[in-house]
């Protein structure tokens, strides 16, 4: 339930004069957009002024931003760290992205809804302004970031990338992005498999390709780093000055132990830069 804010007589007067600011919602409340709603979980200890880093988190299929919060480690993660938590509500547990099943929604106009009702009820801080997804919610992170991107500082997507048929190429222009990805995986391969008859995941290379060429960066990767067992291809010396990482650990479709520090740690550097 939301909380209610009683305010001293003395400023009643001067507050009824101006418009009341948009509530926030964190807590089991979900905020309500056009075409769907969300949930938010606020960092402990913000002090309800300073400039908020955030992130938006898009769940994995069959999954809802209900299960997400209820996840306490992996908000934790996130708003131990001072950044605000965002889960968006897939319809019936899916997206629509770019070759989805599903057709539900036009997934971003609900994101443009998203992220404008973030910043009204929020001062967030542009420079550490991220999306992050797993499985199907990491081909939603590679949607935003296609065709959305200039509004978002990094992309952190996990397990999850393009469906086909691949986009040609991506409005949104040069983006920084880190994608990681088990070798393993089998439920979303890294070279994608068949859904049923008519839609196929896409190729995580071919993907990280495109966004290659996008950025302004060689075909091969300038450099390799090894974070524990995490390996990653990285392209940091593009003309567009945008970072992309391919980071790949022998696992299978699961959020590997560590990514989310690695990944608020890139992403942090790059907001320093």
């Amino acid at each position: 339930m939301r909380r209610r804010i009683l305010f001293p007589l003395a400023w009643s007067m001067a507050i009824l004069a101006q418009p009341a600011p948009t509530p926030a919602c964190p807590g089991e409340d979900p905020c309500s957009v056009p075409g769907g709603d969300y949930h938010a979980v606020v960092p402990d200890g913000w002090d309800g002024t300073s400039p908020l880093p955030a992130v938006i988190f898009f769940h994995g299929y069959n999954s809802s931003s209900a299960r997400v919060v209820a996840n306490r480690s992996l908000i934790s993660g996130f708003t131990d760290r001072g950044v605000l938590f965002v889960a968006p509500n897939g319809i019936d547990g899916s997206w629509a992205h770019g070759g989805s099943p599903s057709q539900a929604r036009n997934e971003i106009a609900f994101v443009d809804a998203l992220m404008d009702d973030m910043r009204a009820r929020w001062p967030i801080d542009d420079t550490r302004f991220w999306v992050t997804g797993f499985s199907q919610g990491g081909s939603m992170a590679w949607d935003v970031a296609c065709y959305r991107g200039e509004q978002v500082a990094a992309f952190y997507p996990v397990a999850g990338a393009f469906w086909r048929p691949h986009p040609d190429s991506c409005p949104s222009g040069p983006v920084n992005l880190r994608h990681v990805h088990g070798t393993s995986d089998q439920v979303v391969p890294m070279e994608g498999r068949p859904i049923g008859a008519f839609w196929h995941q896409g190729d995580v290379r071919e993907s990280i390709l495109l966004l290659a060429a996008q950025n302004g960066c060689a075909e091969a990767p300038d450099r390799i780093e090894i974070q524990g067992n995490v390996t990653c291809e990285i392209w940091d010396q593009c003309t567009s000055g945008r970072e992309l990482q391919l980071c790949l650990h022998p696992g299978g479709h699961v959020l590997p132990q560590g990514w989310i520090s690695q990944a608020l740690s890139w992403a942090g550097a790059l907001a320093e830069r």
